[in-house]
């Protein structure tokens, strides 16, 4: 195997009297693609920056290969400085690097080279400081979070430049499906010291939770053998004069440093939501909806049906607008045209993707509390402010920590835990899975995936997608939304092709208009070209029967029950009404929900 390019060896450092990095190892060998992972917190951006020579720790070696170049990108990229966004690109190449690379990959990344930095939005900052460290194909790439404001068309270019690259990798990044698709191996920061999986992402969370479970059995094994001796120790006693017994006892003390000293894996997020009232079977309901802005199509001529228990992912390039269609779904913008119409008992609670709802300068307490007490209300009980910042992993010490100190993650978390408290039965998430680390985003996908509620999602995240919706509403160009049933990748095998990430940047250069540069329109593939089923079309014509005789027996089991005199005439008939009342109930809204499904299926087959 080849030597190493870069090696970092038993690298140690402190913040605050804690112990961050203890013993860590990190090897990157040529055309290496490693993957960085590991809670919010575990240190991780801190190891890249000493690799990248940043950052001095308190102890440890780093080597460098002589004459390896070395391009570091920052979660928080700094242009400042530059002129021009081409002038900040070009700055990073060297004398023998292509000088074309840099304009060509600004106009790939929906650029033009001559934006002053000062005036980037945080999306265009990142592709700017993407190019930079891409343009001279340096021999290791250190990525710290490059996907963070991307929109999927960036991704998925990003992924497949990088994949052409020959240059060795690190990647820190929450997003599953790129890290999937881009490495080879796995390096888990946990607890200060790096593990090595030689294999990629994919392999990674199978193997992360056999050690934690094995770690858990020798702790277990640890804990018992430490009471026997615990307990000879008290019934056996000590005798100076015989030197085993005294060896018996100095074992004794090292097991209990050992246990001691040992740092134990962290906690987890404890996460529930506070549902509302169940909501009506219509949640809401577009027809004919049109939006623009001054002569900018965002939304043309819609019609969608949502219904109680729906799970849409809505995707689409940056400033699409996605969030535009959210408001309109939610009557909380009025379309130019069409008409939106919500059902009834709709309790919302939105989780905005800026964390705009939190104020910098409230404490953590106040921000869950709103300012009145210590305690928070969480389904219906009343629990003590530090209790319910526990279970998003906050300690008591920052209970009175201002919100504007917090990272990116804490202010995810928080964020997560103000909506999740409030009663809702439908839930509206625009970009949730911002800064939140892997096993935080399991548990948000497995409480998302238990809720009775209905869920509006924005996310460019595509793993989250496949795993939380059940249809897809995706931008076609032009204000055009299309509606395909499964997730993420079930819309991309429909379509017969992604988003393209090239003319999303052409059609941003010409200032957005779809006349300038159209966008190509998805092409009809077999699955979205086929007709019902004999049996779905049969379903179709006979469940409105059916459902019509259960309502029917619905009502005369009502008017059965009705009686107050029966439980005492005849228990057994009462409780017998009651389970069949239950059954007809369950199986009308079985029927129903199919019935829904398939009128949608046939709408959509016929459009």
């Amino acid at each position: 195997m080849a030597p190493p390019l870069l090696h970092l060896k038993q690298i140690e450092l402190t913040f605050g009297g804690h112990p961050l990095l203890e013993s860590a190892e990190l090897a990157v060998s040529p055309f290496e693609r490693l993957c960085l992972v590991g809670r919010n917190g575990s240190g991780k951006s801190t190891l890249l920056k000493i690799a990248a020579g940043l950052i001095e720790p308190d102890s440890g070696e780093r080597f460098a290969q002589p004459g390896a170049t070395i391009r570091y990108l920052a979660q928080e990229p700094d242009l400042s400085g530059f002129a021009t966004t081409l002038a900040y690109v070009e700055s990073g190449l060297g004398p023998s690097d292509d000088p074309y690379r840099a304009s060509a990959l600004l106009n790939e990344l929906g650029l033009s080279g001559e934006e002053s930095p000062a005036n980037l939005s945080g999306g265009e900052a990142r592709r700017a400081a993407l190019a930079h460290v891409l343009a001279p194909e340096p021999d290791i790439l250190l990525l710290d979070e490059p996907t963070n404001h991307l929109d999927l068309p960036a991704i998925e270019w990003l992924e497949g430049e990088l994949k052409r690259l020959r240059s060795a990798m690190v990647l820190i990044s929450h997003d599953r499906r790129f890290l999937q698709n881009l490495s080879r191996a796995t390096v888990w920061l946990d607890r200060g010291s790096c593990r090595r999986l030689d294999q990629g992402f994919g392999a990674f969370e199978t193997w992360r939770d056999e050690t934690i479970e094995k770690e858990q059995s020798d702790r277990h094994k640890l804990d018992r053998k430490i009471a026997a001796e615990t307990q000879w120790l008290h019934y056996g006693g000590v005798t100076a004069r015989r030197k085993r017994n005294q060896g018996r006892l100095g074992r004794l003390n090292d097991l209990r440093q050992e246990r001691a000293e040992a740092r134990q894996a962290l906690g987890t997020v404890k996460m529930a939501a506070t549902e509302g009232a169940t909501s009506g079977k219509l949640v809401a309901e577009a027809i004919g909806v049109s939006k623009s802005f001054g002569s900018q199509p965002i939304i043309a001529n819609l019609d969608l049906r949502i219904a109680r228990g729906d799970r849409i992912g809505i995707v689409g390039p940056n400033g699409v607008g996605k969030t535009t269609l959210l408001k309109l779904l939610t009557g909380e913008l009025a379309p130019d045209t069409g008409t939106i119409r919500l059902g009834t008992t709709l309790q919302m609670v939105h989780l905005d993707q800026r964390r705009e709802s939190l104020d910098p300068g409230m404490t953590l307490k106040d921000a869950l509390t709103g300012g009145r007490g210590d305690t928070v209300s969480v389904g219906g009980q009343t629990r003590h402010v530090v209790s319910y910042m526990k279970d998003f992993l906050f300690g008591p010490e920052q209970a009175r920590t201002e919100v504007g100190a917090l990272s990116g993650g804490e202010r995810g978390r928080l964020t997560l835990a103000r909506a999740l408290a409030k009663p809702s039965n439908l839930l509206i998430l625009d970009e949730p899975t911002n800064d939140l680390d892997l096993e935080t985003l399991d548990l948000l996908q497995e409480l998302l995936g238990t809720y009775d509620g209905t869920v509006l999602l924005v996310s460019h995240d595509r793993d989250f997608l496949d795993r939380v919706v059940t249809s897809v509403l995706a931008s076609e160009g032009g204000g055009r939304w299309l509606e395909y049933a499964g997730g993420y990748s079930d819309m991309v095998a429909q379509r017969g092709f992604g988003v393209s990430a090239r003319e999303v940047a052409r059609a941003e250069r010409n200032g957005g208009s779809d006349s300038a540069t159209p966008v190509r329109q998805p092409q009809p593939s077999p699955a979205a070209k086929r007709k019902l089923t004999f049996k779905e079309k049969h379903a179709l014509d006979s469940l409105p029967g059916k459902m019509e005789q259960l309502n029917t027996e619905i009502m005369r089991l009502q008017q059965q029950l009705a009686d107050p005199g029966l439980f005492a005439r005849d228990a057994k008939a009462f409780h017998a009404a009651s389970d069949a009342l239950a059954r007809a109930q369950g199986e009308l809204q079985r029927q129903e929900e199919q019935w829904l499904e398939l009128e949608l299926l046939r709408e959509e087959l016929n459009a």
